[in-house]
């Protein structure tokens, strides 16, 4: 049995791929952390005691420190109203950054010869205009656009904290207590939700 492909199958098939590439080109918004989401990351969080909690958000490698700390302390101040309290106050917290770098071969040396021969290598006769003609080969101990690689580094963040929530109006002069309601009003418009 064969299918036929049409233009609006082709059409779909167009449409999910630009989805998934566009799902992996986004920053993570403010979303639960669920495997298998179109963008990955998000918060979690875990009851400790009746007003205690361990609140994290994860950011994949487009999402900044800034806002993977703005979206934890969104979090905070949600689950602070959610539990019919007044403000809570950060016990404990840790931002993680994860760096990963990755090296590439010049992508535009690629020898006729392969790579079974990796103890040997052309050299060259070039001309710069400035200079004339300049010869390069490898056993000469000199750098050359064969040697180059590119270097990409990709970092990502992990925030937690653990807070304990309270009724009534924070303590002005304690630093690490919020009122929930300031949060939330002061960080919604930064607030990114997913599609």
């Amino acid at each position: 049995m064969t299918l036929k492909t049409g233009p609006i199958s082709k059409i779909l098939a167009a449409a999910a791929a630009l989805s998934l590439v566009t799902g992996c080109m986004t920053a993570t918004p403010y979303q639960p952390d669920i495997r298998g989401q179109a963008v990955s990351g998000g918060y979690s969080n875990e009851r400790l005691s009746e007003n205690r909690f361990r609140v994290s958000f994860a950011g994949n490698s487009l999402t900044s420190r800034d806002r993977v700390e703005g979206y934890l302390l969104y979090r905070a101040a949600e689950l602070t109203l959610q539990n019919g309290y007044d403000y809570f106050v950060i016990i404990d917290r840790l931002t993680e950054r994860d760096v990963r770098t990755y090296v590439e071969p010049d992508r535009y040396y690629r020898p006729y010869y392969g790579t079974s021969y990796s103890y040997w290598r052309p050299h060259w006769r070039y001309y710069q205009p400035s200079i004339g003609w300049s010869a390069w080969h490898p056993e000469w101990g000199t750098a050359f656009w064969t040697g180059r690689s590119d270097y990409r580094s990709i970092e990502r963040f992990e925030a937690h904290a653990e807070i304990v929530m309270y009724r009534g109006t924070a303590p002005a002069r304690e630093r690490t207590a919020f009122d929930a309601r300031n949060v939330i009003a002061d960080l919604e418009r930064t607030i990114q939700r997913p599609d």
